[in-house]
């Protein structure tokens, strides 16, 4: 069995991230990019598939860990019997190379250490040719090259397909190791000095998360949140990664396990507002940035996510060689819900858009026409039946959620025409098509008996999705069928409290009706959030913030949030760490603060 996913630490250096596990392993690395082949799989197979372990020789150690301050850089604490140590981890912004640096500080006594270094490129399926090269070790296969150095230099030896280092420390020593990739075909990049990258490193996230303008409760995790978003934000395009890991199964030993290296549309809006309402202008100006470039072309061609880049072509593939996180397979890179129709994300185009103009953000002049060729597409199609905003695998349905962003898209347009009269815009048609969507939702989508909207036209399915019914300003909080809603997520959606996103519950034969999949899977943390929200919006402020105090309760010990929670055996299930669960955390932060407000 694989350790907890709670268990993992995040490090990154804004274009790549790696997971560090509490025994000191680093268990998941791509590089030289998020969406890269990874060089440590161990988190989806074994350790035949790649690590970096570095800690006591002592099997019986004890330790503790903590990030530094306001920053990405991880401090693991070691106590044996015969001393104590620091290792410092974390990955320096990029000149050009990418690093991951390793520190070991003896803090008391004498500890004996022991590093294990196991490259394995391809997802954990090629091993690299491994020599010495001056005081380096180089690990090189195809396009890929690595090199390990130290400061001062520890010997390594061959074991095993591995490299391996014992070593002592004694208090007041320190020894630093340095992992560096670069393409094979090209010269050695300069070596970086670790102690000065440390302090490079420690002073760039500070000086980022001090730029934070949120002084409500909790700050504390509202500003790990915001550096957990920036973590997950690739520097050159601005693209932010929905998480910076795949196939982390949503049920253990289940098969939904899916690809999340890419950027999500719907992520947009709520990314958007959450980075504007914490003063992190320049981050939502690079969002925003990306996103108009993602969605430039026709508009039929629309995606739901794109790649770090923009890219079109994200192909699903599976990796049979690797066995899964505790046995959950199969595991996937790519995503084929890329081809999906999913309609609510022109209505989140176009609300992302309108809320950046809306900030006052730098005019783009193609924004705007973009924007009308969005509405004047889904104008023609919103009565279409999609996949809706949870990707299902099954058949197209006329989902509710799909036709309340319809309503969005045309109410952000005609808002952002009405305050800029210069704006080109066919009020007349858009404002017919809003009363449309508006009149077909509430006629078909609702259900009187039991007073609440439903998963689509015709259901008795409930969706959490339905919470975002007041946030996005379709029906006021104090409107009967909001409130309804709200009591019927409450009711039958919620398991200890916690939200699932729709029922798994109710199949037909082995595979569910609405999704087309087998098995089951955690509670959505999101929804929980979202929970939080609609009942705020609703006028129940103390069961809100109850709520509120219950998630927050759920991150690790270092502030993360993975896709779901398993509300029966106290784990986090799904892709980690998750920017939808931290974004969902600072919007309900600031809706319960009373700084953010509903559309």
């Amino acid at each position: 069995m694989h350790p907890p996913i709670e268990d993992y630490a995040l490090i990154g250096d804004l274009q790549t991230a790696g997971l560090v596990g509490r025994d000191g392993s680093i268990d998941w690395l791509c590089l030289p990019r998020f969406d890269s082949a990874a060089c440590f799989a161990a988190l989806l197979g074994n350790r035949d598939n790649g690590h970096w372990r570095l800690a006591p020789a002592d099997h019986r150690a004890r330790s503790e860990r903590s990030y530094r301050g306001d920053s990405l850089v991880l401090d693991t604490v070691w106590t044996t019997d015969t001393g104590r140590v620091r290792v410092t981890d974390f990955m320096p912004q990029r000149d050009r190379a990418p690093d991951v640096v390793r520190l070991v500080e003896g803090l008391e006594g004498s500890v004996e250490m022991r590093g294990v270094l196991r490259l394995r490129f391809d997802y954990g399926r090629v091993v690299p040719w491994v020599r010495h090269v001056g005081d380096c070790r180089v690990a090189v296969a195809g396009p890929d090259s690595v090199w390990l150095h130290s400061v001062p230099e520890v010997t390594t030896y061959g074991q095993g397909f591995s490299t391996r280092s014992d070593f002592t420390v004694e208090a007041g020593e320190q020894v630093a190791f340095v992992l560096t990739w670069h393409p094979s075909h090209e010269p050695r990049p300069a070596r970086i000095d670790p102690y000065d990258a440390l302090s490079c490193t420690l002073e760039d996230w500070e000086e980022w998360a001090a730029q934070c303008s949120y002084d409500g409760p909790h700050r504390d995790a509202v500003v790990r949140s915001l550096i957990t978003l920036k973590a997950l934000t690739y520097a050159p395009t601005g693209g932010i990664v929905a998480a910076p890991t795949t196939s982390l199964p949503e049920e253990i030993g289940g098969v939904r396990n899916w690809d999340y290296r890419y950027c999500w549309l719907r992520d947009a809006t709520l990314t958007l507002n959450a980075l504007l309402s914490a003063g992190y202008t320049e981050e939502a100006v690079a969002w925003r940035d990306w996103l108009l470039r993602a969605v430039a072309g026709s508009p039929a061609d629309l995606q739901i996510m794109y790649g770090l880049s923009g890219e079109r072509r994200l192909p699903e593939a599976e990796l049979p060689w690797l066995e899964g996180y505790s046995g959950s397979i199969p595991v996937r890179i790519g995503n084929a819900a890329v081809e999906q129709l999913q309609l609510d994300v022109y209505g989140e185009v176009l609300d992302s858009l309108h809320l950046a103009q809306a900030a006052g953000m730098p005019d783009k002049p193609h924004a705007w026409n973009i924007q009308r060729a969005l509405l004047a597409f889904l104008r023609k199609n919103w009565q279409e039946p999609d996949e809706g905003l949870w990707e299902v695998r099954g058949p197209r349905r006329h989902f509710v959620h799909s036709k309340v962003m319809a309503w969005v898209a045309a109410d952000r347009a005609i808002r952002t025409a009405e305050a800029h009269p210069h704006l080109k815009a066919d009020l007349d048609v858009w404002r017919a098509m809003r009363d449309e969507v508006h009149r077909e939702v509430c006629e078909k989508g609702y259900d009187p008996e039991r007073g609440t909207f439903t998963q689509y036209y015709g259901s008795e399915e409930l969706d959490a999705a339905t919470l975002l019914i007041p946030r996005v300003g379709f029906l006021p909080g104090d409107d009967p069928r909001v409130i309804g809603t709200v009591d019927a997520v409450h009711r039958e959606l919620t398991h200890n409290g916690l939200v699932h996103r729709y029922s798994t519950r109710r199949a037909d034969g082995p595979h569910h009706k609405t999704d087309g999949l087998p098995g089951q899977e955690g509670t959505f943390l999101v929804c929980s959030f979202w929970l939080a929200d609609a009942l705020h919006l609703t006028g129940r402020q103390k069961e809100a913030r109850e709520l509120f105090d219950r998630l927050l309760e759920l991150r690790t010990d270092l502030g993360l949030l993975a896709e779901e929670y398993d509300p029966a055996t106290g784990c986090q299930l799904g892709n980690f760490p998750q920017a939808f669960s931290h974004v969902g955390l600072i919007g309900t932060a600031f809706t319960l603060a009373g700084m953010l407000k509903a559309d």
